[in-house]
């Protein structure tokens, strides 16, 4: 269904107040700017912002919903023959391997990391965030593989997992911060992945097989 007029209008300002917000945190410090600020900024009113925004750090972590479900479309669309962990492993590397700014691959993500590092409020968010994404996880593979409620193994699972893109995404972020380019951490963080799948055990590559009997 095409998008509506309205529909339009209305991404195009969130999106608006955004990227305002945004340049105010990276030039000023998330702490040391207010959503009134913002507000004026964008030229909008502060009911406005928080209409679009429900926390102000909503403001800088906008794409945040893309992150929380990502693991989970990536186990949910993987092809016959392919384990929930390989699937996983697979998107990461086609990821990091295209230089993507999608893992921090890009020019400016170091300033975008210094903002959360010196942002209690922003660290915590994303530690929020990250507990998200297991959530969503383990919720898939108890749907993918038909694990009873009180079976702890997708949980388990999940954080095996997760750890694969939690420890690829923190050290993008360290990387990044240190000065690194976008191609030589991309190469470097493909080493990474190599020497983490050998970390995982045979249960865990071979675990949520799609069509294994």
């Amino acid at each position: 269904m095409a998008e509506g007029l309205r529909e339009r209008k209305k991404r195009q300002t969130r999106q608006y107040i955004s990227d305002v917000a945004t340049g105010l945190f990276l030039e000023r410090g998330f702490e040391a700017v207010t959503v009134a600020e913002v507000a004026q900024a964008a030229d909008v009113s502060v009911n406005t912002v928080y209409n679009y925004f429900p926390a102000k750090e909503d403001l800088f972590l906008d794409r945040s919903k893309g992150v929380i479900d990502r693991l989970s479309r990536w186990v949910r669309g993987r092809p016959d023959g392919e384990s929930a962990a390989g699937a996983v492993l697979r998107e990461l590397r086609d990821e990091v391997e295209s230089v993507s700014p999608r893992v921090g691959l890009m020019d400016g993500y170091a300033r975008f990391m210094k903002v959360v590092h010196e942002s209690p409020a922003l660290r915590s968010r994303m530690w929020a965030i990250g507990q998200e994404v297991l959530v969503n996880l383990e919720v898939t593979l108890r749907d993918e593989t038909g694990a009873s409620a009180d079976d702890p193994v997708p949980a388990l699972m999940a954080g095996q997992i997760n750890w694969l893109h939690g420890t690829v995404m923190m050290t993008i972020g360290q990387r990044m911060v240190a000065g690194g380019r976008p191609a030589e951490v991309s190469r470097d963080t493909l080493l990474l992945l190599d020497e983490m799948e050998e970390l995982l055990s045979e249960k865990v590559l071979n675990y949520a097989v799609r069509g294994a009997q």
